[in-house]
């Protein structure tokens, strides 16, 4: 397998290879709220050896998604976000939320990392929560109408550039958050002592973090550019 492209940008690799997405995760190498960087520009931020780094993501299969959601329209792909991300974030938090809570309140005189767990998942919900009702009920419509429209539609917020602004912000908070929660949990490393709720708890922290990233990655960088071009498209 040829060797990557190191002046390509870290989201076009992971849009072309979505099996990439693990493994930058594993590397610390942000390719969501920061994929615009280089992957050699990346790399070099992060103190990792470049030649190391595409040994090991040489190994990835190539092979392209089950659902090509790289190739959908702006309104197919939120339909492929709600469906997927969105019903993922709806059941997990709430679900995490109460494991946390749990695992907190059992272990938490012998972990007291885990009151710090248990507070940083508590702002990490309560700001993603309400982002996703923003989206669902008043962006995601509004890109549905764009893309059945003939001529530009008259917004009340304006450009669709004032909510997408928005919500990169809050991206960027919900990024922070999950690499303080990693940090917090010691990469999410279980202690010896620790039960299968404990296992469970960080195990599915680790699996929302991974989702997060690659949900945010196809608004961010394929998403919230397709919905801005089309607009101006009509506009003009």
């Amino acid at each position: 397998m040829p060797t990557l492209d190191t002046n390509a940008t870290l989201a076009d690799l992971v849009t072309a290879r979505p099996g990439l997405a693990p493994q930058f995760d594993r590397l610390g190498l942000d390719y969501c709220c920061r994929g615009q960087r280089r992957l050699v520009d990346a790399v070099d931020a992060a103190g990792l050896d470049l030649d190391q780094v595409l040994d090991s993501l040489d190994s990835v299969s190539a092979e392209p998604n089950d659902e090509d959601w790289s190739a959908m329209g702006p309104a197919e792909l939120v339909d492929h976000l709600e469906a997927t991300h969105h019903a993922y974030l709806h059941d997990a938090l709430g679900r995490l939320g109460a494991l946390v809570d749990k695992v907190t309140a059992v272990h938490g005189e012998r972990h007291p990392e885990l009151v710090e767990v248990q507070s940083l998942f508590g702002e990490l919900r309560a700001d993603l929560e309400p982002h996703l009702l923003r989206e669902e009920r008043v962006l995601f419509p509004m890109v549905r109408e764009l893309g059945a429209a003939t001529t530009a539609p008259s917004f009340q917020c304006g450009s669709l550039a004032n909510p997408i602004r928005v919500m990169l912000a809050e991206h960027d908070t919900a990024g922070d958050l999950l690499a303080r929660l990693r940090s917090a949990t010691g990469d999410y490393a279980v202690p010896d002592d620790g039960c299968a709720s404990y296992q469970a708890l960080y195990a599915g922290l680790a699996e929302l973090e991974a989702d997060t990233h690659l949900h945010v990655h196809k608004e961010n960088n394929l998403l919230f550019p397709a919905v801005l071009n089309a607009e101006q498209t009509l506009v003009t």
